[in-house]
Parts: C-alpha cells; sequence; structure tokens
C-alpha cells in the first residue's frame, strides 16, 4: 500500500498502485481511485463514483502565508467580531424594549441585526480558531453547511435590504396608508419570503458545487469555503456551473439593487414635492442610514462576485472577503446608531431607564 501523507494531499486516502497509463487515457480519476485490474473491471461511470471519495477534507490556506501576523490578526479580528456583537445585540435590545421603535422600519433593522449576527457566526469564529491553531482542515460536510448559511444570509441580505427599500418608499410616498399596507401580518410574510428566497438560491448554488466529487486539490484558496476557490478544485468541468452561479449572482445583486434604486427615485421625487426644508431634512434622514449600508454591501458583493474571473487573484479576493464579513458587520450597527436620531434617543432612554433602577 502506499500512503499519499504530504503537503496539499495530506487528508487523501491510501490507495494502492497506480494503474497504467493506458487507464488514465481512459479516465483522468482512475490514478487515484483503483488498482490496473479494478481500473479495467469498472466503467467511467463507476470510477466516477469511486472518485467522490477521493479527497475526504478541506484545508484553508487562509492567512497562513502570513505566519508573523497571526496573532496581531487574531486580536485585530476577535476586537472587531466583538464590537461588533455587541453593536448588534444593543440595537436588538433598544428595539425590543423600547415602544417607540415598534415600527415595521425598526423591526427589519432588528432582523437585519439578527442576520448580521448569524452571518458573522458563519465564518469569523472559524477563521480565528484557524489563526491560532496549526491544523486549518474542514470536512467536505462542514464546508458545504458553512457555504450554504453564507450564501443563504448573504442573498437574505440583499433582499432584506430591498425590502427596507420598499419600506421607506410606502412610508414617504404614501404615509396615510403607512400603517395598512406595512401592518404586523404583512411584515412577517415579507419577512419570511426574504429568507426563503435567499436560502432557496444558497441551496441551488451549493448543490451545484457539490454535486461533483473533488480531485485537483483539497487546498481551498480562501479563509473559508467561498465559491469561487472551492469550485475550481472539482474533479468535473466547472466553466459551466461557474457562468450559471454567475449569472444567478447577477441576478440577485442586480435585481435587489435595481429595486432599492427605483424606490429611491420615487422617494426623491416625493421629497423634493415637500415644501418646507425641515420636512425635507426630515424625510431624507430616515434614509441615509439605509443608503449608507446598501452602498457598502452591494459594492462589495458586486466587486467579489460579479466578475467572471471571480478567484483568479486568491489574494485580491481574500482581501475584499475580509472587508464584507469583518469590516462591514462593524459597519452597519455603527451606522444606524451614529445616523439615526431616534435610534441615539431610544439608547439614552435605555440607558437612563437602567440607570434608575440600580439605585
Amino acid at each position: 500500500m502506499v500512503s499519499v501523507d504530504s503537503g496539499p494531499l495530506s487528508s487523501w486516502r491510501s490507495y494502492t498502485n497506480p494503474p497504467p497509463s493506458s487507464s488514465v487515457a481512459q479516465h483522468p480519476l482512475a490514478t487515484t481511485t483503483s488498482t490496473p485490474k479494478q481500473a479495467a473491471g469498472l466503467t467511467p461511470e463507476e470510477q466516477w463514483e469511486n472518485a467522490t471519495w477521493l479527497v475526504t477534507e478541506f484545508v484553508l490556506v487562509g492567512f497562513s502565508n502570513l505566519p508573523d501576523l497571526r496573532t496581531i490578526l487574531f486580536t485585530l479580528f476577535l476586537l472587531m467580531y466583538l464590537v461588533t456583537l455587541s453593536g448588534n445585540v444593543t440595537i436588538i435590545t433598544i428595539i425590543h424594549v423600547d415602544q417607540m421603535l415598534h415600527t415595521p422600519m425598526y423591526r427589519f433593522l432588528a432582523v437585519l441585526s439578527l442576520s448580521e449576527t448569524c452571518y458573522t457566526l458563519v465564518t469569523i469564529p472559524n477563521m480565528l480558531v484557524h489563526l491560532l491553531m496549526e491544523s486549518q482542515a474542514i470536512s467536505i460536510a462542514g464546508c458545504r453547511a458553512q457555504m450554504f448559511f453564507f450564501l443563504g444570509l448573504g442573498c437574505s441580505h440583499c433582499f432584506l435590504l430591498t425590502l427596507m427599500g420598499y419600506d421607506r418608499y410606502v412610508a414617504i410616498c404614501y404615509p396615510l396608508h403607512y400603517a395598512v399596507v406595512m401592518r404586523p401580518t404583512v411584515c412577517l410574510c415579507l419577512g419570511a419570503l426574504v429568507f426563503c428566497s435567499g436560502f432557496s438560491v444558497a441551496l441551488i448554488e451549493t448543490s451545484m458545487i457539490f454535486s461533483s466529487p473533488f480531485c485537483s486539490s483539497n487546498r481551498v484558496e480562501h479563509f473559508f469555503c467561498d465559491i469561487a476557490p472551492v469550485l475550481k478544485l472539482s474533479c468535473a468541468e466547472s466553466t459551466g456551473k461557474a457562468l450559471a452561479i454567475f449569472f444567478l449572482s447577477i441576478l440577485v445583486v442586480l435585481a435587489s439593487f435595481l429595486l432599492i434604486l427605483l424606490s429611491y427615485a420615487f422617494i426623491v421625487a416625493a421629497i423634493v414635492r415637500i415644501p418646507s426644508a425641515a420636512g425635507r431634512h426630515k424625510a431624507f434622514s430616515t434614509c441615509a442610514a439605509h443608503i449608507t449600508v446598501v452602498i457598502v454591501h452591494f459594492g462589495c458583493a458586486s466587486v467579489i462576485y460579479l466578475r467572471p474571473e471571480s478567484g483568479g487573484n486568491p489574494s485580491q479576493d481574500r482581501l475584499v472577503a475580509v472587508f464584507y464579513t469583518v469590516v462591514t458587520p462593524l459597519l452597519n450597527p455603527v451606522v444606524y446608531t451614529l445616523r439615526n436620531k431616534e435610534v441615539r434617543v431610544a439608547l439614552r432612554r435605555t440607558l437612563a431607564r437602567s440607570c434608575r433602577s440600580f439605585k
């Protein structure tokens, strides 16, 4: 028996002597999945089926090329992660305890904060563990689950920001009908639709990526299981899958962004008709935080996913990924607390009540 246990193939299983070159010509996977007798006795389809066990786990390359900075990166990312969690928990708590914020806009904001918290839980804790430990391995099942939840929450964010834009459209363009149009049952149904749609897209993309075995290598050139670095390890021809996922990403990102632009086109048209400057300023101020988050979120999503050559530059992709997995979730609670007067006032009210209760 020959044990393959070094280099990027450290997680591959042990196999017997490889088949002769004639078997290689018949099927590119025969060299690692069967003996000469087995290769001669198996059809290409059977050899392909056996090859699904070729790679048993992936190795996340992550920041292994920066060994001297691992402690610094761990400390920095941990602090940013704790601030992100604290900010999102604060927003959720304030909206829950303050009756003045029990409106559709702030309920959607609470859902966004909860979703952001789950979004960071999918990638950052695993990244922090890998920065500390020698082993950077992740099972194929774990990689599939991580990708599914990451894509599901990412797509849901796009749809949720679109829903929040529609909420602002109704509030500003049809204020007298707002309470009826955005009543609790409607908001609940729209919220459920947002997450069902997001995770449906994630299921389609994840199923496409993991429908074929992996044999090129087991090294994922990323710090989590993202689409491009995993897809390039597939044994099968991945060009068709890459194009299908690319166009599906265009559909999700651009369709959501265009609907938000359409909402704000009507909002701007309604605001310019408001006679008083104070009224116009108040209307714009309710949208400022949402616009900021939309620009950051869709900007990052476009840079990393709306490129046919995504994954061609792993170092660049990792840098952008750090921004939208670590920095962007940190910015959202900061933006919504600093740019939103009602949230700031509610925070002061909650802190004042807390201080009085301790006296």
